[in-house]
This record gives structure tokens, sequence and C-alpha cells, in this order.
């Protein structure tokens, strides 16, 4: 039986979600609810397009020369992609059959520890995992659940000695605030596997998507961070012996 998934859409050259040029993946269905949420239609579990892992493969093939010589390879985002793990393992060993690099972009949402986790790490080259709070209550506000399960999967990710990059948006008013940073440089220093911290300044590029479900983007009227605070908040990891870009 063929193993299929839900996927929202592909971007086949990509540069910023894994080092290198990248096939990205982005599969259906999200169970945050971010605030700056750039992929609004991306939640429902339903929605996308199912295809199989052989359809994927096949234009993945195609595309194998660029990736490589760009020092890349593939991508699952989305959405969440560990929602969908079963069905990114199977993409996953089918790419690593053919010497192709992967890569799961996550926000470590796993509700539970089933053995497919574990296949699926084994065949994942890297990891770039989402942590967009480290106080609870404000990471509650920020995406209507609990950071308790992304915290307890960076933990796992580094007991496996999984290669990770942490991803961190900075959003005026949630995440800008030089405490923050703290927590998650103070959380990260003793993670060895953790290659880098990548700062991500938030943007509004996805409130028209808001805006074609009826929904109201609510952080509208909130700009893009500041080079300087970017700055300050790098400057927090480095002090803590932790390389940090964006």
């Amino acid at each position: 039986m063929m193993t299929t998934g839900r996927i929202h859409s592909i971007e086949s050259f990509g540069t910023v979600d894994g080092p290198g040029i990248r096939y990205i993946t982005f599969l259906q269905g999200c169970l945050m609810r971010c605030q700056y949420c750039h992929n609004r239609d991306t939640w429902d579990l339903d929605g996308g397009k199912e295809v199989t892992v052989d359809e994927l493969m096949k234009q993945i093939i195609s595309y194998q020369p660029f990736l490589q010589a760009g020092g890349g390879g593939v991508t699952a985002s989305g959405g969440e992609a560990i929602l969908q793990a079963n069905f990114v393992y199977e993409l996953f060993k089918a790419c690593k059959e053919k010497g192709i690099h992967t890569c799961l972009d996550t926000n470590g949402f796993v509700r539970k520890y089933t053995p497919i986790i574990d296949q699926l790490l084994d065949q994942t080259d890297l990891v770039m995992l989402d942590i967009k709070q480290m106080n609870d209550p404000v990471h509650i506000d920020l995406t209507k659940v609990s950071n308790q399960r992304t915290l307890q999967f960076a933990q796992y990710l580094a007991k496996k000695n999984k290669t990770t990059w942490i991803r961190y948006v900075v959003v005026p008013g949630f995440t800008d605030d030089i405490a923050s940073a703290i927590a998650l440089a103070d959380f990260v220093k003793p993670m060895t596997n953790v290659e880098k911290v990548e700062l991500l300044p938030y943007h509004q590029l996805g409130e028209h998507k808001w805006a074609s479900f009826d929904e109201e983007y609510s952080l509208k009227d909130v700009l893009p961070p500041s080079k300087s605070v970017m700055e300050s908040i790098k400057a927090v990891f480095t002090e803590h012996g932790i390389t940090a870009t964006y």
C-alpha cells in the first residue's frame, strides 16, 4: 500500500529553509495557532492535495543535480510535518537512498513518542526546531498552546544527539525582549547537538491569507523589529557561546 500525504505546496528552489538549495514540501495541517502565521492556509488537517512518495520523488530526482550542486537537499516543512510522520519518514527514506540531504522543519509539537518518531529522525540529517517562547503564558498567548511539548522534543533531540538548528521568531511585544532571549540561550547552551540559533525577524507577509478566511490579523499594527533589536538579541546568544544568525 503506497504511503500518501497531504501537502499544501512545493518550493523547488528554496534558499532559507535549511542549508543550500532546497526542495521544500510544505505539508498540510498544524495544531498551533500562531498570531503571526504566514501559512494560515496550512492549518486545516484535511486541506491541501494528496500525493504519494513516488510522485514527489519523481520531481525531486529531476532537481537532484541542482540541489546537490548547491549543497542542499529536501526539507519537509508546513504546517507541521510531524503530524504526517509516516509520510515524511517514507519520503526521507527514499531521499537517503538517493544520497539526498534531509531536513525536518518542525515546531516540535509531538503528542506521542511512537516508534515512527525515532524512525523519522533516523532518516533526518538536520532538524530545524522552532522554539517560539520560553515563557509558557506568553507562548500560549502567541500560539494558543503550551510550549511543553516543544521543549520536551528539544531535550529529546539533545539526548539523541541529533544535529539541530533552533529557530526563534523575533516578534515585537512577544519575543523581542532580552529576558526571553536569555531564557532561550540558557536552555540551549547545554545542548551540544545545536549548531546554531537562527533569529527570524517577524514580518507581515502572510496577512493577506488571514483576510481570505475573513479573519482578523491581530498583529497588523506590529512592525518588524529594528536591526538594533536583532543585534541586541544576537549578542545574548554570542555571550552564551552560541552561534546566532539572522
